[in-house]
């Protein structure tokens, strides 16, 4: 039986990944629940992460790595940032070690755009990056990773330049429930409607600046000319997303293809919203890379 090596956990604000891993990076054993930094925080991280471990029974001298919210400044322990640019091995560089612990506990570090005109922050987000990557990358990459809050990052031969976040799932989850347009979704099925998500994505995309008017056409083309609330809701993801790629696209974009990294349903959205803007992306699964990029930070850290 293959012999565990270390235990990589993605640690986010709702939700907590944890892998027991073998030497060659083979997932012996996991575990998902949603037990996230916020609810870690009041539950005790120690304890949380301990349960998960005694689980998938894994050795009491076993180390962990831990990407994501649990390294943020009201997280566990705060892993701090390393500054744009900033090059990819760096991070391998610079992983906080949790006091206390029996076991060796490390938290990576996430990236700081210290710009006074552009401020902005990721944790979890550079592991995925460093696993879709690697650290031999050269040339531009444009990387859209999406999400409650989707990273756009522009990576210029393995360093990250700068990067964006736009808060285009939290948006829809606010506009979708709290506001009048509630009333045009509710009672939405499973049943997609690209034709609607696709032509709303086009829209916004080509006239952002419309995007509160764009929105609100989910409510009043439903009640002028009919239509379902799966209509609506495509309206209102398509419209949000298009906003998005109008600012993530409109600076330097490679010529071969726009990095996409996500998984599940948001993997397909946005392969029909970059579609629908005749842009070809190169998909790569988001559980795969930010898994790549622990293992890639373990065998830097535990090289023995």
């Amino acid at each position: 039986m293959t012999e565990p090596a270390y235990v990589a956990v993605d640690w986010g604000t709702s939700s907590f990944r944890l892998w027991l891993v073998d030497r060659a990076g083979h997932v012996l054993a996991e575990r998902r629940s949603s037990e996230g930094m916020l609810a870690a925080a009041k539950a005790g991280f120690s304890g949380v992460l301990q349960s998960h471990l005694a689980a998938v029974d894994a050795p009491a001298h076993l180390p962990v790595l831990v990407c994501g919210m649990a390294g943020a400044k009201t997280g566990w322990v705060e892993a701090g940032y390393v500054d744009t640019p900033a090059p990819l091995a760096v991070i391998l560089k610079q992983a906080a070690r949790v006091p206390g612990e029996a076991r060796d506990i490390r938290i990576l570090p996430g990236i700081a755009q210290r710009d006074a005109k552009a401020p902005d922050v990721m944790r979890g987000e550079e592991t995925q990056l460093l696993g879709a990557l690697g650290l031999e990358s050269a040339g531009d990459a444009l990387v859209c990773m999406p999400g409650t809050h989707s990273k756009w990052v522009c990576v210029k031969d393995g360093t990250v330049a700068h990067f964006s976040t736009f808060m285009t799932g939290e948006l829809f989850s606010v506009v979708s429930r709290e506001t009048i347009l509630s009333l045009a979704v509710a009672g939405a099925d499973d049943a997609e409607d690209i034709a609607s998500f696709q032509a709303a994505v086009k829209a916004a995309h080509d006239a952002p600046a419309f995007a509160a008017n764009l929105l609100f056409t989910a409510r009043s083309r439903q009640l002028l000319f009919g239509g379902t609330p799966a209509a609506a809701r495509e309206t209102l993801s398509g419209t949000l997303i298009g906003a998005e790629l109008a600012a993530g696209l409109s600076g330097s974009v490679p010529k071969t293809s726009v990095t996409l990294i996500a998984s599940g349903r948001l993997a397909t959205l946005y392969r029909q919203a970059f579609e629908a803007l005749s842009v070809t992306v190169a998909l790569i699964d988001a559980d795969d890379a930010v898994r790549r990029g622990l293992s890639m930070a373990a065998a830097a850290i535990w090289t023995n």
